[in-house]
């Protein structure tokens, strides 16, 4: 089953291969050059579904999508759905600002959680499946880890001694909030492929 994979960060078509190993026949592939689209929601669901949308439209293929951020318990719960665009740059100019933002807090009030939402839309256009889940922790002081990407290096799971680029990238991929998502997904996919 081809499966398109609303997005053009290798990063996460590598984590999401990794999971999906159980189901030997799912083919994940990247949506095109040229996927693009604007994310106007104001929610993590609502932006995924624009880009699960986006995706099957431009391919005529079973999309999904996710769209995930880091939210902050300090900053009211930013960066969030801005993640991504916190700030031009890179993800370590990211990182940076938000460090730079948070240098006042103080540890045991850094909490923060990542939070990732998926959607699966065909390729008809009907939206078949959402579902969110959070990675709760807390800000780290300064980055560390080599593993992943994004806000992994400043990011510290609850019950783990480091970050979650610290993790080891298997069970980073069991713990993280688009390992809980991405399961949900393919336990839905799973399930409809056998009333097929």
């Amino acid at each position: 089953m081809d499966l398109v994979l609303a997005t053009q960060n290798k990063g996460k078509l590598k984590e999401l291969k990794a999971l999906a190993s159980a189901m030997p026949d799912l083919n994940l592939i990247l949506a095109p050059p040229d996927f693009d689209p604007e994310e106007t929601g104001s929610t993590f669901i609502e932006n995924a579904v624009i880009k699960a949308r986006e995706a099957a439209r431009m391919t005529g293929v079973l999309s999904v999508a996710d769209d995930s951020g880091i939210c902050v318990d300090a900053l009211d719960g930013r960066p969030g759905i801005h993640s991504a665009r916190y700030c031009l740059g890179s993800d370590g100019d990211r990182r940076i600002k938000l460090l730079a933002e948070m240098a006042a807090v103080p540890v045991g009030k850094r909490q923060a959680a990542f939070v990732c939402a998926m959607a699966l839309v065909s390729a008809q256009d009907e939206l078949l499946f959402t579902c969110e889940a959070r990675w709760p922790g807390e800000l780290a002081l300064a980055e560390r880890g080599t593993h992943g990407f994004g806000f992994d290096p400043i990011f510290c799971p609850l019950g783990q001694a480091g970050t979650a680029a610290e993790l080891e990238p298997h069970l980073k991929n069991e713990i993280s909030h688009r390992g809980q998502a991405w399961r949900q997904v393919l336990n839905f996919l799973s399930a409809a492929a056998a009333q097929a």
